[in-house]
């Protein structure tokens, strides 16, 4: 082949991929087999440089249906009924082309649950940026990421009908030039209908369905699996373009289809497009051929190369039952979609192309997965980690300013400004909405059930002890769920890290996912779906590490995490303990991201959740960045009520200290008794901390009037959006 060393570095291959290629194939390749042995032997689809960590994970519990492997993970939330989830990531197109980029990974993620059979009912996202307040460059890009971000993600997820009831958005520096946009969906299914990706049967006919094939997302996933450069950002033809009003006529489409018994299997086309549905889809040593010319196309000239590589949007690939093909092509045409026989099941275990009766690539399909690289890469401890453990938090800062500064911060305020751009109410399930604190929640009809989500990581925690931050992003996420008096379940990850090629990351990427392991065991929520995004790097400027878990839980009912009545007493759960790594205090008031992790101790994490399931509880709400002060700040705020509280600490500014473990619990008088009676047989840290009401929120040597603090709460971060300065409180 000509110009080969260009070839290969286009599509990201090394000279001994190229001779492995080689060897399987027994043979030169040609460029259509390149591009499709460049596609799936990406990071992006193949996860060489981190399946040989991804190994170790619980997978497993009597409720999971599905683990990790399908499209997304299954787990039965009674009655008959399951619930489908997963998150993925799309950073990198989101920071070329904000508003395709986030409306496009919604898109992809809603066809991964409905590909198994569910419909979809609720959206959450995790969104990560670098500072939006002032009029320096990096500001103003990034307040046109988020915009762009929120906008995409709302045109996509309201336009097709499904709430995005809840999410995270977090700012951090090292996010200036990589932004993250992370998307979790989750359907509803019965548990015994459930759709898997599969085609096998020599002479079932595949099927085509959905919308035309052009050249948009041309090498996306290869392009995910690089690191960007200054002077590199404009890489626009390798971003998807989503059409949710297509997607929601496919998704109806699919649904019906799922009522007959029609199919053997089908699968989404997403990240590397018709070559990754189509070789996950064979399974037990069977083969497929595709006339790649009778795929539908919306461009003039295109090649067997592009039709494999596009990764336009709404897509599906569909292995029917023989004498059925006709059948579930009138159902895609009465919904208005292109539908096509373009190939056939084999025996023979090979992918056959064919252009105009020519073949054009014949590749073994076992080996493309199979035989994909597995990189040990090297790892090595950062140096910075046992640099920055010493801190000495010696300023004279009273209380009343350190509150007074924390309140202020763009990742303590309502983000109404984004989640009132979502379509939180559609479906009419959604009873804990954005906004309503820590995990949001939907009443399942058919089993009359709540599910709770929440998504969750806490970076700067990763970033200085990449174990203990993986393990309490587990903690957190299900802790939020446990707030709401429910049972959390299982997780879905979305694992963003830097550059896997430094020893630096795959060290933070072992010591991450070793913490998620031990608490996933430990808790008892395996994993059951995931993503890893790598290459989160720009111009050698990493990321954070950021393992972003979402939690699924199940209950009877729902409770809420803001005050309900005036004279209710607080409570809160698990001692604090002087404890600022990584803390929000050390982050704006001494400008330093350092320190030691807070103590993880999972015997405390699971008795906190526990003593949460009492029906003695009003409300609860997790403590987490910015320590109680924030949270009782938070509450006060979304309920419109003051409070007074007296929390024993230590060291006064504890109130601002990140101890793990810890839920404030709201108690009516008269239930005191019984709380304080279960509290004792916890065996977890109690103490009554004061009460619901007034004017004013107290805390310690705080106090700050409930009005201002609801203004500063409820409008800061609309006026930093707008570089509204003399709107900022």
């Amino acid at each position: 082949m000509e110009n080969l060393e260009e070839v290969l570095a286009k599509h990201k291959l090394s000279k001994a991929d190229y001779d492995h290629i080689k060897e399987i194939l027994g043979r030169e390749p040609n460029i259509v087999e390149i591009g499709i042995f460049s596609a799936m032997w990406s990071e992006h689809c193949s996860y060489k440089s981190s399946k040989y960590y991804l190994k170790g994970f619980p997978t497993k519990a009597p409720w999971v249906i599905q683990g990790p492997g399908e499209n997304a993970g299954v787990i039965d939330i009674g009655g008959g009924m399951a619930a489908v989830f997963k998150m993925e990531s799309h950073n990198h197109p989101s920071f070329i082309e904000p508003y395709q980029g986030a409306a496009t990974g919604v898109g992809g993620i809603l066809r991964d649950i409905f590909t198994m059979g569910a419909r979809p009912v609720a959206n959450l996202n995790a969104i990560r940026f670098a500072h939006i307040e002032g009029d320096d460059e990096t500001a103003k890009l990034h307040r046109h990421l988020l915009n762009g971000v929120v906008e995409g993600i709302a045109g996509y997820g309201n336009c097709i009908g499904v709430p995005t009831i809840g999410g995270e958005v977090a700012f951090e520096e090292c996010y200036a030039g990589n932004n993250l946009v992370n998307a979790f969906s989750l359907g509803l299914a019965k548990n015994d209908e459930i759709f898997y990706a599969n085609a096998s049967g020599e002479g079932n006919p595949v099927i085509y369905v959905g919308s035309k094939t052009g050249r948009d997302g041309l090498g996306g996933a290869v392009m995910s699996s690089d690191s960007f450069e200054e002077g590199q950002e404009d890489q626009r033809p390798t971003v998807q373009v989503g059409d949710p009003f297509t997607e929601k006529l496919l998704m109806e489409a699919c649904l019906e289809l799922f009522k007959h018994d029609y199919i053997v299997g089908i699968q989404d086309m997403g990240a590397a497009g018709l070559t990754s549905s189509a070789f996950e889809m064979p399974k037990d040593g069977a083969g497929m051929k595709m006339y790649l010319d009778k795929v539908p196309a919306r461009e003039e000239g295109m090649t067997p190369y592009d039709f494999m590589l596009s990764e336009s949007q709404e897509r599906m690939l569909i292995c029917a039952k023989k004498g059925y093909e006709d059948k579930v092509i009138e159902i895609f045409r009465k919904w208005e979609l292109d539908a096509e026989v373009i190939g056939e099941v084999t025996n023979t275990g090979r992918m056959e192309l064919f252009w105009h009766g020519e073949k054009c690539a014949d590749i073994p399909i076992a080996p493309v997965s199979e035989e994909s690289p597995e990189l040990v890469r090297p790892v090595a401890k950062p140096k910075y980690i046992d640099e920055i453990k010493n801190i000495n938090l010696d300023k004279d800062i009273s209380n009343q300013e350190a509150f007074e500064t924390l309140i202020k911060d763009a990742e303590v305020l309502d983000k109404s400004y984004v989640y009132n751009q979502y379509d939180s109410m559609v479906q009419t399930n959604t009873t804990e909405h954005p906004g309503s604190l820590d995990s949001s929640v939907i009443r399942v009809k058919e089993n009359g059930k709540f599910l709770g989500m929440s998504t969750n990581c806490n970076a700067r925690f990763c970033y200085i002890n990449p174990k203990l931050g993986g393990a309490e992003a587990v903690m957190k996420s299900g802790r939020d769920v446990a707030a709401k008096g429910l049972k959390p379940l299982a997780i879905t990850d979305c694992l963003n890290f830097g550059n896997p090629e430094k020893p630096e990351t795959m060290w933070q990427f072992k010591e991450a996912t070793d913490g998620i392991k031990e608490a996933c065991k430990e808790l008892n929520t395996p994993v059951v779906s995931g993503n890893v995004s790598l290459y989160n790097e720009t111009s050698d400027e990493n990321i954070f590490p950021t393992p972003e878990i979402a939690t699924v839980g199940v209950g009877d009912k729902v409770r809420s995490s803001k005050f309900t009545k005036e004279g209710n007493l607080l409570y809160i759960i698990g001692e604090t303990k002087s404890e600022f790594g990584g803390s929000l205090y050390l982050k704006k008031l001494y400008n330093k991201i350092a320190g030691v992790h807070p103590e993880v101790d999972f015997d405390k994490e699971v008795k906190l959740w526990k003593l949460l399931e009492s029906e003695n509880i009003e409300s609860a709400k997790t403590v987490g960045v910015g320590g109680i002060a924030i949270a009782l700040y938070k509450e006060a705020c979304v309920s419109n009520k003051g409070c007074e509280v007296n929390v024993k600490v230590d060291d006064k500014k504890d109130i601002f200290s990140e101890t793990i473990s810890r839920a404030i619990v709201e108690i009516a008088p008269e239930n005191a008794g019984k709380f304080e009676e279960e509290a004792k047989n916890s065996g977890i840290y109690v103490e009554k901390i004061g009460k619901v009401g007034g004017n004013q929120i107290k805390i310690n040597d705080v106090e700050f009037g409930l009005e201002e603090a609801k203004n500063i709460y409820f409008n800061r971060f609309r006026n930093i959006m707008k570089n509204d300065v003399e709107g900022l409180i």
